[in-house]
């Protein structure tokens, strides 16, 4: 090294960097003070910045100066060192650090910045609170874990990219200031300055930009984009969230599909650092309803859900009896070891599923040949043995059964499941289980109104063999729209978009869509559909989710940089807040008086 190599924080190496072949070499680092330890007058001091950790030395018998500096350091603050790279001596060898073979005699040291009080201690064992953690998140951002998140985040962006670079994709941006065009949830408006009255609108994705780009001959598109929906929020959910984004030209589903798995395999390989199957599981949403009670089954556990109706509509209990009549279901779950549950925790489950609408929660405990429930004196000896064979119950094992209206017992047996998988750790947390849910429904019925609205979006093509129930029987189509699940997560949804401009008009029209109000919203669409458009399909996975998922985080704000919390504020920089009149004239905008609460009665 020169002496005129500059400042001593122009480093020459990261603190996760050096090795015992760099021992004797004169180097220069820069970071955060992580621990500092005085062992009789020779001061340790690790040093930290995004790369990892190198200890660094002051001893005050060679480098009196140095050391006298070190003496004043404690955590976080902000330093450079130049000294030689040094074995460290026999039985302090750390195997768990990447430097834990060597250690930094320090020469010189400069203290570039001495923080205040800090906010909270950096160490993984500390209590901290979410919102305080949001508050001060430039300080949270240093610990290890959140820069270590955030590089697999980079580093999926960067392996996305790569493959389908390789595969003839294009990224091609789209406009963030765009049309209102309702996709199921409220868009975030932007006042026009330059055209009063009028609002442009944040996208709640590139949907009909895509289909543009493919209607234009582009083949290939994708883009790691940015999107916006002003909707209510959970822990796998922002307002500004980020998707890769991509559509094919003269596809089918099979086309996207193996695409997606391919990625899927790659990012497994390089992040993961396992082997996924080159074919996927594939359910239809039929199916996935049926054995799992939702549309986002995880795969890594049994514990499906079975029917009891022939045993329910014989048998004297009167619940099952009624809910069979009139048009229900009776259908259940069998849990492995669940039958130590005590009364009281029984009742917590019969809490549990009224939370989900249902009236209530019936249970058999699998007792050594034979079933134990207050109930068993509703059924016969030969019942209950159907049941025991229904469920295949073993000695120790309980049945949770739902009797109610199909929706209510499905969405509670589906909970009632994770929970209990999650409860007695039948979870096999090391496992990534991939598999895609296939022929949604191309309607579902308004819960206000029982008129058609879309299950995906208004753009989704019906299945060819189901485009004559359009009229007839408009819920019972089928759409080409497939979605890729992995451990339970919904990581992305996509489909064959309609690519004919009357076909798309008689969606629209089964919407309530009109033509004027059509040609007014979509347009630009509609027009491109007449100038020919090629059959094309796509898909949108969530990167928030799928960094999560690839982390092992239970909540996506773990790996996004600066996130919103749950009433989607910004507690660091107190967005959103008020803005000064000068702004709300130019806009040509005011404020209306919030609405006087009524006085109690």
């Amino acid at each position: 090294m020169s002496e005129d190599s500059g400042p001593l924080y122009l480093r020459t190496h990261h603190c996760g960097q050096l090795q015992a072949g760099d021992v004797g070499s004169k180097v220069r680092l820069a970071g955060w003070v992580d621990s500092y330890r005085d062992h009789g007058g020779v001061i340790f001091v690790d040093l930290r910045d995004r790369e990892g950790l190198t200890q660094l030395v002051f001893n005050p018998q060679t480098h009196s100066d140095s050391h006298k500096a070190a003496e004043s350091l404690r955590s976080e603050h902000v330093i450079a060192v130049e000294g030689v790279v040094d074995h460290r001596p026999e039985g302090t060898v750390n195997q768990g650090l990447s430097t834990g073979e060597i250690e930094v005699e320090v020469h010189q040291i400069e203290i570039l910045s001495r923080p205040e009080s800090l906010p909270f201690e950096l160490s993984e064992g500390a209590e901290v609170s979410e919102d305080l953690r949001l508050r001060y998140r430039f300080f949270d951002l240093r610990r290890p874990k959140m820069q270590k998140n955030l590089h697999v985040r980079h580093r999926i962006c960067q392996i996305m990219r790569s493959f389908l670079d390789e595969r003839g994709f294009w990224e091609i941006e789209t406009p963030f200031l765009t049309k209102s065009t309702p996709e199921g949830a409220r868009d975030f408006l932007v006042p026009a300055r330059l055209s009063p009255g009028e609002f442009f609108a944040l996208p709640q994705s590139p949907q009909l930009f895509k289909q543009i780009l493919m209607m234009a001959g582009y083949d290939k598109y994708f883009q790691i984009v940015r999107c916006f929906r002003d909707e209510d929020l959970r822990a796998d959910r922002q307002p500004e969230f980020t998707q890769l984004d991509l559509e094919m030209a003269f596809v089918a589903e099979e086309q996207v599909i193996e695409v997606i798995e391919g990625l899927m395999q790659k990012l497994s390989q390089e992040i993961l650092k396992i082997e996924v199957p080159e074919k996927f599981p594939r359910l239809s949403y039929a199916e996935a309803m049926d054995r799992f009670g939702c549309d986002r089954p995880d795969l890594r556990f049994g514990m499906e859900i079975k029917d009891i109706k022939a045993i329910a509509e014989n048998c004297q209990f009167k619940v099952y009896q009624e809910a069979i009549k009139s048009g229900g279901q009776v259908r259940g779950i069998c849990v492995p070891g669940g039958a130590g549950l005590s009364r009281k925790e029984l009742d917590e489950l019969t809490t549990f599923a009224k939370g989900f609408g249902a009236k209530g929660l019936a249970w058999f405990r699998g007792d050594p040949d034979k079933l134990y429930s207050p109930l068993t004196k509703f059924f016969s000896q030969e019942q209950l043995a159907t049941l025991t064979n229904t469920f295949e119950t073993k000695c120790g094992d309980l049945i949770l059964t739902i009797a109610d209206k199909p929706d209510i017992v499905a969405k509670t047996l589906a909970a009632l499941r994770n929970s209990m998988a999650e409860r007695f750790k039948l979870i096999p947390q090391s496992s990534y289980e991939f598999c895609w849910v296939l022929d949604f429904p191309l309607f579902e019925a308004d819960t206000e109104t029982q008129k058609p609205t879309p299950m995906h979006h208004p753009f989704t093509s019906p299945r060819l063999e189901d485009i004559d129930k359009l009229q007839s029987s408009p819920l019972e189509t089928r759409a080409r729209a497939y979605d890729i699940i992995l451990n339970g997560t919904e990581l992305g949804g996509g489909s064959i978009r309609i690519h004919q401009q009357q076909l798309q008009q008689q969606v629209f029209s089964l919407l309530g869509i009109g033509a004027d109000e059509a040609q007014s919203r979509f347009g630009f669409l509609l027009d491109a559909l007449r100038l020919g458009a090629p059959p094309h399909g796509g898909i949108a996975l969530g990167l928030d989710r799928m960094a999560m998922l690839f982390t092992g985080t239970d909540s996506i704000r773990e790996v996004i940089a600066f996130p919103k919390t749950q009433r989607g504020n910004c507690l660091m920089t107190e967005a959103p807040s008020g803005v000064d009149e000068k702004q709300l004239a130019e806009l040509g905008l005011r404020i209306a008086a919030p609405a006087k609460k009524k006085p109690p009665q």
